[in-house]
């Protein structure tokens, strides 16, 4: 393989990005009511720009409101999974 193709990777440019049809974007975008989705592997698309997604991270809905600079991302990298860690120390007595 060529090295530009390892290091490239994802999805084969003839089958296009990888997005979900959510139903109710228009109506979405003018009353400004989010859409719930568990599809973190969907492609943004230039027309989500404005709306309100609550993307599942697999216990809760995390809001994630889309933006310009977000167009071509997964809505997956906006929602983490994991919680931050914080280390506690505690009084030896």
């Amino acid at each position: 393989m060529f090295a530009s193709l390892v290091r490239q990777g994802g999805r084969s440019a003839w089958k296009g990005p990888y997005f979900v049809a959510f139903p109710n974007l228009k109506q979405a975008l003018e009353s400004n009511i989010p859409i719930v989705t568990q599809a973190r592997s969907c492609t943004i698309l230039p027309n989500f720009v404005g709306i309100r997604f609550l993307v599942h991270n697999g216990q809760r809905y995390i809001p994630v409101n889309v933006t310009q600079d977000m167009v071509g991302h997964k809505l997956g990298e906006f929602a983490a999974t994991r919680k931050k860690f914080s280390y506690r120390q505690t009084k030896n007595k």
